[in-house]
């Protein structure tokens, strides 16, 4: 058994990918509909442009296309048997992104992949045998002595979930250099609009592809380069009470059928005051204001309701509303481009540490369960 560390696990670098597809919002119906072959149900496509208008989201990135949608017409009709072609797409792609992310991370890191010994990989619709974390470990050229774990079918919290595993096995083995890497892609939710079945049409609207990897080890060794930009110095997840039913998906031969209910925000937002306090009165900390917030940018209600029910100050919220307006909702991905987007904009800016100069700071993820992931992150000095 590896000697445990003495030090708290850090992130050590951050790298992101998206699609070169990228489809603005504001048009979107326009395209959705025509690609679809939908533009008949024009009542419809007016209700799915107030929800686009209203999404807060400026463009998201794509990997189906009009060329991918053109070869399998399938894909575009409600619930057509259509299963196989979206696997195939999907783990095609979601190796690309996953690649360009993790060699992104691996690079800003510095170090040799030979020194990677953990490897974390999460996304939410791969059903292969051997699944995405194996294929990763062949294409990046790992150490096939690599101890690895795959998160599969969880859904939006998995960006929490994977730095909380990070975090246990960054500080259980000595020397240990943690690769997380969660991928996604809309290849199993993306279908046409169907008037008997309009909740689906959230589902289009906010949800996009793209791929986020993190090197996690303790006790940075700045001799060689190492240097943390935040250190996690706790994680923890719970399931709210009462919300089994708020966020689900199925698996059929139509892809991921995903049920997001209206309640999602007022049950984030009546109970997350508690799991604050629980995590951060050890701290002495009860001022939400004198913290940094990474938050998962799942929807634009569920931000507003937040600051408003916290009593946040507005810029609280600022990157990750400018991750939503950006990429739209890549599920466990996107808090990860919000804390990239965090320490750049903090250097940028000017400021004294990574966290908006401040010195504590949280990070939610929130997905099916509904689950919250709590990670209390303490920011690095610039």
């Amino acid at each position: 058994m590896t000697p445990r560390t003495d030090g708290f696990a850090s992130i050590l670098a951050i790298g992101k990918a998206t699609p070169e597809n990228i489809q603005e919002q504001s048009t979107y119906p326009d395209y959705f509909f025509r690609v679809t072959n939908s533009e008949h149900l024009i009542d419809l496509k007016k209700k799915f442009q107030r929800i686009c208008d209203k999404s807060s989201i400026r463009k998201r990135h794509f990997v189906l296309n009009e060329e991918l949608l053109k070869e399998n017409p399938f894909l575009s009709k409600f619930m057509e048997n259509s299963i196989n072609a979206r696997l195939e797409i999907h783990t095609k792609e979601i190796q690309k992104l996953a690649v360009e992310a993790a060699t992104k991370a691996i690079e800003e890191w510095g170090q040799p992949k030979s020194c990677i010994t953990h490897l974390i990989f999460s996304t939410l619709s791969d059903t292969s045998l051997p699944s995405g974390d194996f294929h990763l470990i062949q294409i990046l050229g790992l150490n096939k002595n690599i101890e690895r774990v795959a998160i599969l079918q969880q859904g939006c919290f998995t960006g929490g979930a994977t730095l909380r595993l990070a975090k246990c096995l960054a500080e259980s083995h000595k020397g240990a250099r943690v690769l997380v890497v969660c991928a996604e892609t809309t290849t199993m939710l993306f279908r046409g609009p169907s008037e008997e079945h309009q909740e689906d049409l959230i589902t289009q609207a906010i949800f996009a592809d793209g791929a986020s990897a993190l090197i996690v080890g303790a006790n940075p060794n700045e001799t060689i380069g190492e240097r943390a930009s935040f250190v996690i110095t706790s994680a923890s997840q719970v399931i709210f009470p009462n919300s089994s039913h708020a966020a689900t998906g199925h698996f059929s031969e139509g892809g991921i059928k995903a049920t997001i209910h209206k309640d999602i925000p007022n049950i984030i937002s009546n109970n997350i005051g508690m799991y604050l306090e629980a995590a951060f009165t050890p701290l002495g900390i009860s001022n939400w204001n004198s913290i940094f917030w990474v938050v998962h940018p799942g929807g634009r209600v569920i931000l507003d309701q937040l600051e408003e029910r916290l009593g946040l100050n507005p810029e609280k919220l600022t990157i990750s509303r400018h991750v939503l307006a950006e990429y739209g909702n890549i599920m466990g991905v996107c808090v990860h481009f919000v804390l990239d987007e965090m320490r750049k904009r903090s250097i940028y800016e000017g400021k004294t540490t990574t966290g908006e100069g401040l010195e504590w700071g949280v990070l939610f993820g929130f997905g099916p369960g509904l689950t919250l992931e709590t990670i209390i992150l303490h920011s690095v000095s610039l």
